[in-house]
Formats: structure tokens, C-alpha cells, sequence
């Protein structure tokens, strides 16, 4: 096989490979390589047409420039440079590598061993290269049409104050959805369909968080069980949409749905994946980064740099403090907000970005280029405040404009509502944002994104109907999944009939939802959980593609769904729920405290009581707020087995009190607080009253 294409010097930005008009120009990032090959394909993928070398190097980035080519040519890279696993490096130049710029592939992953980059020695060590071509086994990356800079409906830019959050699973929001055409279920333009805005529509939903979407594989393992990676949190290319997901319109067919979203006000996030690769650990194979400079993509173990730092627990750690891999991560980023239109981002396992050779730092280089950044600063910005590293639990530590997934509130709430001691105290504190957390200089309650349920464990109705986790489906003899579930049955693990424990179950999801969207902070909701979706007990549903995962729409819970939307709308038209200033019972100008407690009967509270199980507590607007009067509210929480006779606190001044929801009564309508005899509050419910003005 001879060249048949010249290549000139070309330029070393942007990286990836970009189309002129009449040419392509290639650049790609090592600062090891001793010299980089570009390898072009038949527009099949079957046939290697041309190897050329890269001419040019700036700084650490290789470039050079094909006249002739066009989008839709098909390229990758072979990289030569040392293969010393001892010293991190891993260069083998008879292993295809895909660009890490791709915004697309052709052609499909394998499980082939002809991708790993090595022999094993006598000693089982990986050190000697493997000589064999893995071309044949590997997509090839496309050369993209230029970018087209995002044009459909505006940003909503929906303030923080407004945000209620819905996590869902492309797939399996839309499999199963009537009113989807069969043909596009499952996919992007199924996320766009008029059947899925309504839905969110009437939840009161202003951002849909979608599991990952980066194009991803489905590791060896599972594929050897017959099963696949369904969530996607195995990420390699970081510019490109994951084609399994693709309808008719390819690309276009997730802007659209980007599209129609913005114009319902609702907002995009992407969960991303940053903190490794599907490349895994060093018995992984050789398919991009680990080939095109594995020693500065990746952490190595000091003093062992053959083996990978493993904060992630997937085999290996992005090196995010690379200035290569930082570039590579923001570059993405922008990409995903002007080109896709994207809102904002949810960052999995996001304290191994922040982690610096001194520890995590807030202040580190990531998240000062995120600040920095007039694109990305405009955008939400979510972590996932925990790794498996050293000093792995950041909860609170973050930016002050980031929001971060509160763990603490799904397992304070949990606690309470099945009756656990020293919880009251808890889930007080939860329901005023977390202060004790998130409370200092700059942040807002809007900080704390507080959800009972997320992809990861029990569905809502698995906390009330399993005490166990059940994942044999996934294969691994029970052992997967966390156990930490602080779920309750209700006396019958799985399935009832049983009226009472029915009873019992529809109940306590009341209260847990009627928990997160009352409570000061961001609320998120996981789909399916406002109609009772089940995964059977499975609290790892990670590689289930198939009915455990997908939302039963036919089955959905008519009852709980109606009252998940009087929850949003009470959310909604009460700003005193929803306030961004923490309340710390301080005087406000007129006198009274921005915040109140009392128990039930009205007299003061032991916070010392082990065994306490309700209260009331009385919100007005903050202290510090000279702007708004968002009103006044009384959450009434009785978590005991019996009844209480409540007694009303004062609403103020020219206020009397509504009662607007009963989490025991659920379908009761809002009603003024009764004069004379102490109304009854339910054992284990939740009521909330508003106050509202005399004459009104």
C-alpha cells in the first residue's frame, strides 16, 4: 500500500480534524510520540488507502494538512514512540486509535483481543507490544462537516429559583411511551416528542438531565453475559453522540429535540463522564488516549507508572490537571453548549476533577476555568460530590455557583419516614436547604439539589416495597449494588395485594416527594418515580436494557402522578418555598423571625429527643431579602404512629392559614384552617399551609 495523497504543515488548531473548503487539516495532541501516522479508509472502512505522516509539530500538538478530502472520509491514527509500561508509556503503532476530537465513527466497537495493545510476557506482565493490526477491529473516525453554531430556539436560561430537575434515561423515558411512533421510541427525536414535553409540561419540569449521551462501549464483561451497558457511564469520545440511540435523523434528530425542549422553557443537562475512559485499567485495550500519550491523559501510580491511580473505580483516572486534558474536557464542553445547544452539565464523580496534586481544591485549575469561561460560566453546572479517592467526599466543597447532588437529604429523608431515631433532626435541617453544608459567603439554598431517588439505587417505589436489593439479573451473584439502602417494605418484600400495605407504601412516596419539593434547595426527580415505576428490586440497574429500566407507562400510578404535579405547582406558585437565601430565624425588618419552630401542639421542641417525630415549621421571607415578600407557609410534619392535634402558630399580621396539601389526604382540596377544635394531623403524613391575606 503507497501514499496516494500529499499533506502539507497544516495548523495545529483546532484540533480534530477540519474541513477548509478544499482540504482537511489534522491535529492531535502527544507530547511523547516520536512520530504521529495519519491513516485514511475507504469510505467502507474496510480498506487502508494512504498512511501519512504527520509533518509538523507545535509544542506538544502534531499537525499537517490533506488537500482533496472532504467530510465523510474516513481517518484514525497509529502512534510510535516507546512502549515502556514501567515508564507509562504505552506507544504501539500497529494499534488503530480513533481521534479524541471525533464528532463521529463509522463502523462499530468490538470486543476484539486483537485491540490490546500487548503480549502477556512469562510473567504475565504486559511487557512486550502486541505486533498484531487492530485496524480491522475498530471504527474509524469521520472527517465532520463544519460546525453549525447552535440555531434553534434560545437558551431558556431558567434562574436556579425555578429549576425543578427530572433525571432521565433516553431509552427508557420513551420505549415504551404511547404516542411515540414504534420506529422512533428509544431515540433522540423521541425526547423532542409531543407525548414527552407534555408529560413534563404538566409536572411543572424546566430541566430534563439526561444520562450520559457521549458516545460509549459496553465493557468486555458484559457483553460475555449477554447484557450491555445501559446507563453509559463508560465514555470514550467526548464530542460524539452515542449512535445507538439515533433515529432517522442522525445528529439532527437530537437537535431538534434540543430544539423543541428550549421552545416548552425547558432546559437540556448532560450528565458527563470526565473522570475516566472505557479504555479501563492496564489490561484494557489500546483504542485512543492510552495510545496517543497514555502517560499524560491518564494518572499513573507514582512509583509504579505501569498501573493507573484508580479513583473512579472503573480502572483509571483522566488526568484533568493536564493542560492537554483539561483543553480536550473545556473544548468539549463549549462544543456541547454552541453547537447542541446544551444548558448545563452534571459532572459524574466530579472530586476527581477538583483533585490536585495537594488534595481537592475548589480553587483547582478545572473549576477556575470553568469560571473563567464566558460560555461555560453561563451554564448550570451539577456535580456528583464524591470518588473513591483519597478524600473522596466533597459534599458542600464545591464553587459557589455550583449546584451538587445531596446524598444526605435522600438518606435524612428515608430515615425519617421509615421511623428511624435521631432522624427528626435530620430532615430538619433538610427541609431549610442544608445549611449546616452549603451555608457560606456566595452560595444559595439552590445549592443543595435534593432527590430521594437518582439512576443509581431504588426507584421511590422500591424504597417502600423491597428491604433487599434483588440484581440477579446483572449476573454477579448479588454482589453489585450498595446495601446502604434505608429502604422499608411495609411488611411484604415485593409485590402486595394487600390494601393496607398498599396503603401504607402510597403513603410514605407521598411524603418523600412531598419532602424534596417543599424543602428549600433544587428539586430533582427521577423518571418514573411520579407514577411508581419498579426495577424489581434491583438497585444497580446499570446493564439492563430492557423492560427493569424502561418506564411501564401503561402501569403508571394515575393517583401519585396527580399529586407529583400539585406538589410542582404548589412549588411553583409559593415562592417561600423556594428561596434562595438561607433562613436562620433572624428578625426581619417588620419583627418576626424569617423562620420559626414549635411542635405540634405549639409548645417548644426537644431537639435533644432521640425519638422525635414531628414538628412544625413556619417559613416567611429571609431576614436579608429587601427585595420580595415571598410570602408565608407552615410545613406540619408528624412522623409518628399516631395522630396529633395540631395547633396553628400565628400566620401574622392581616394572615390566616390554608391548608393546601395533606400527604394522608391526598386528594383534598385547599381549605381554610378550621376555627375552634385543633384540627387532627395523620400519623406518618406531612401537611403544608399557606398563609394568606384576610379578604383574599
Amino acid at each position: 500500500m503507497a501514499p496516494h495523497r500529499s499533506i502539507c504543515a497544516g495548523r495545529p488548531y483546532p484540533l480534530g480534524a477540519t474541513f477548509d473548503g478544499s482540504g482537511v487539516n489534522f491535529a492531535v495532541f502527544s507530547e511523547n510520540a516520536a512520530n504521529i501516522e495519519l491513516c485514511l479508509f475507504s469510505r467502507d472502512g474496510l480498506r487502508e488507502t494512504a498512511r501519512l505522516t504527520l509533518p509538523e509539530r507545535t509544542g506538544a500538538i502534531w499537525h499537517g494538512r490533506v488537500p482533496g478530502l472532504k467530510p465523510g472520509d474516513l481517518y484514525g491514527f497509529r502512534v510510535h514512540g516507546p512502549y515502556e509500561p514501567h515508564r507509562g508509556h504505552r506507544f504501539n503503532p500497529a494499534k488503530f486509535l480513533v481521534d479524541p476530537y471525533s464528532r463521529a465513527l463509522h463502523g462499530q466497537w468490538s470486543n476484539a483481543p486483537q485491540t490490546l495493545g500487548y503480549d502477556r510476557g512469562a510473567a504475565g506482565r504486559e511487557d512486550r507490544p502486541c505486533p498484531i493490526d487492530s485496524a480491522p477491529f475498530m471504527p474509524k473516525s469521520v472527517v465532520p462537516e463544519p460546525d453549525r453554531p447552535w440555531d434553534g430556539a434560545p437558551w431558556p436560561r431558567r434562574p436556579w429559583s425555578e429549576t425543578v430537575i427530572y433525571e432521565a434515561h433516553v431509552k427508557g423515558l420513551t420505549k415504551r411511551l404511547p404516542g411515540i411512533p414504534e420506529a422512533l421510541r428509544g431515540t433522540y427525536e423521541a425526547l423532542g416528542s409531543e407525548p414527552v414535553i407534555a408529560h413534563l409540561d404538566a409536572l411543572g419540569i424546566t430541566a430534563i438531565e439526561l444520562l450520559p449521551v457521549h458516545g460509549f462501549l459496553d465493557e468486555g464483561f458484559l457483553l460475555e453475559r449477554g447484557l450491555k451497558n445501559y446507563w453509559g457511564y463508560n465514555s470514550l469520545l467526548f464530542f460524539a453522540l452515542e449512535p445507538r440511540y439515533f433515529g432517522p435523523n442522525g445528529v439532527d434528530g437530537f437537535r431538534s429535540a434540543v430544539d423543541r425542549l428550549h421552545a416548552a422553557g425547558i432546559e437540556v443537562i448532560l450528565d458527563v463522564v470526565f473522570n475516566h475512559t472505557a479504555e479501563g485499567d492496564h489490561r484494557g485495550p489500546t483504542l485512543c488516549f492510552r495510545g496517543l500519550d497514555n502517560a499524560a491523559y491518564y494518572h499513573l501510580q507514582a512509583g509504579n507508572p505501569q498501573y493507573y491511580v484508580n479513583d473512579t473505580g472503573c480502572g483509571n483516572t483522566l488526568n484533568v490537571s493536564h493542560p492537554a486534558t483539561l483543553r480536550l474536557v473545556l473544548d468539549s464542553l463549549r462544543y456541547w453548549v454552541t453547537v447542541m445547544g446544551i444548558d448545563g452539565f452534571r459532572f459524574d464523580l466530579a472530586t476527581t476533577l477538583g483533585r490536585e496534586a495537594h488534595g481537592f481544591d475548589r480553587r483547582g485549575g478545572f473549576f477556575d476555568a470553568i469560571g473563567q469561561d464566558p460560555v461555560l460560566c453561563q451554564s448550570k453546572l451539577i456535580a456528583e460530590p464524591w470518588d473513591i479517592g483519597p478524600g473522596g467526599y466533597q459534599l458542600g466543597a464545591f464553587p459557589e455557583d455550583w449546584g451538587e447532588w445531596n446524598d444526605r437529604f435522600r438518606d435524612s429523608a428515608r430515615r425519617f419516614w421509615r421511623g428511624d431515631a435521631h432522624a427528626a433532626q435530620e430532615v430538619a435541617g433538610i427541609f431549610l436547604g442544608s445549611a449546616a453544608i452549603f451555608d457560606r459567603p456566595g452560595r444559595k439554598t439552590f445549592s443543595s439539589v435534593n432527590f430521594v431517588a437518582a439512576h443509581d439505587g431504588f426507584t421511590l417505589a422500591d424504597v417502600t416495597r423491597y428491604n433487599a436489593k434483588h440484581n440477579e439479573a446483572n449476573g454477579e451473584n448479588g454482589a453489585d449494588g450498595h446495601g446502604h439502602n434505608l429502604s422499608d417494605n411495609c411488611g411484604v418484600e415485593g409485590d402486595s395485594e394487600d390494601p393496607q400495605i398498599l396503603a401504607r407504601r402510597a403513603l410514605r412516596a407521598r411524603n418523600l416527594l412531598a419532602t424534596v419539593f417543599l424543602s428549600q434547595g433544587t428539586p430533582m426527580l427521577l423518571a418514573g418515580d411520579e407514577m411508581g415505576h419498579s426495577q424489581r428490586g434491583n438497585n444497580n440497574a446499570y446493564c439492563q436494557d430492557n423492560e427493569i429500566s424502561w418506564i411501564d407507562w401503561a402501569k403508571a400510578d394515575p393517583a401519585l402522578l396527580a399529586f407529583t404535579r400539585r406538589l410542582a405547582a404548589l412549588r411553583r406558585t409559593n415562592p417561600v418555598l423556594r428561596q434562595g437565601r438561607f433562613l436562620h430565624g433572624h428578625r426581619r425588618a417588620d419583627g418576626l423571625r424569617d423562620v420559626e419552630w414549635s411542635n405540634i401542639e405549639g409548645g417548644a421542641l426537644n431537639w435533644r429527643d432521640p425519638m422525635l417525630s414531628g414538628f412544625c415549621l413556619l417559613l416567611r421571607g429571609a431576614a436579608d431579602d429587601i427585595l420580595s415578600d415571598p410570602g408565608t407557609a407552615l410545613i406540619v410534619v408528624n412522623g409518628g404512629d399516631r395522630a396529633r392535634r395540631l395547633t396553628l402558630p400565628d400566620a401574622g399580621p392581616g394572615l390566616i392559614w390554608d391548608c393546601v396539601l395533606d400527604t394522608a389526604a391526598p386528594e383534598s382540596a385547599p381549605e381554610p384552617a378550621p376555627a375552634g377544635a385543633p384540627p387532627a394531623v395523620a400519623a406518618h403524613s406531612l401537611r403544608l399551609y399557606v398563609g394568606r391575606r384576610i379578604g383574599r
